[in-house]
């Protein structure tokens, strides 16, 4: 059996698989080494999130996934007053949940690789011509989201990380490193371009690499092609697969 990566998240991981999608690109990189799981719910902040928990990773399992990404902030900082309020989620309960989520995964398999992936930044001038192309004149007058309090979350994210020694990816700060960044990785303010996918895939395949799960080092689950006889090909699934 394959081992499992579990992408678990909010719709920026629901939608990781698209064309293009940061989800989709690591399962290429792992085709025939690993199952990228996509786990993501969009609309989901992490107090909903800690509901799914003894679903998606049932304790006792005999296959626990070998690493697991944690991708969620993006809607826990939604603002109050505002129109996405019923997402609002605050910040030091964010992180609280975030622990939570960390210490139910653990409990399910303690050598499991987790990675804490923080909120992206927000384009503000974008949500609000993302809401004006839904809604016309009824769009919200303010922005349902702020680059400065996803920032915050951000902050709480990379913080759990370093009290727990896991590794992180600051994506608000990463994507904010190169001018244009608004509309070069966002394509509503808030969901990510093809571009912006990329940056994703390539923070997530450096951390996997660091520590001990770079699909370059990980053997196929089946035999490569030219290691099979075509004289003799049963030798070769005797060698990798004992007993078939």
């Amino acid at each position: 059996m394959r081992p499992q990566i579990v992408l678990f998240g909010d719709s920026i991981t629901e939608q990781s698989f698209r064309s293009g999608g940061w989800g989709a690109a690591l399962a290429d990189t792992y085709s025939r080494k690993a199952d990228i799981v996509n786990r993501g719910f969009g609309g989901y902040n992490t107090r909903w999130a800690l509901f799914l928990l003894h679903h998606l990773f049932p304790l006792g399992s005999a296959a626990p996934p070998v690493a697991a990404t944690i991708f969620f902030g993006a809607n826990d900082a939604a603002l109050l007053g505002r129109t996405s309020a019923r997402q609002h989620v605050p910040v030091d309960e964010y992180k609280e949940n975030l622990r939570r989520m960390v210490q139910h995964l653990k409990e399910c398999c303690s050598t499991m690789l987790i990675v804490l992936i923080t909120p992206p930044p927000v384009d503000e001038e974008g949500r609000k011509e993302y809401a004006r192309a839904l809604y016309g004149e009824k769009a919200m007058k303010l922005p349902e989201r702020t680059n400065e309090t996803a920032g915050l979350y951000a902050e709480k994210c990379v913080e759990l990380a370093r009290e727990l020694d896991l590794p992180s990816i600051n994506l608000w700060s990463k994507m904010q490193e190169m001018d244009g960044w608004q509309k070069k990785f966002l394509r509503d303010g808030l969901h990510l371009t093809e571009d912006g996918n990329a940056v994703v895939y390539q923070e997530v395949v450096r951390v996997f690499s660091e520590t001990w799960l770079p699909a370059s080092k990980m053997p196929y689950d089946f035999p490569h092609h030219s290691e099979i006889d075509p004289e003799n090909p049963g030798k070769a699934f005797q060698q990798q697969c004992l007993g078939v």
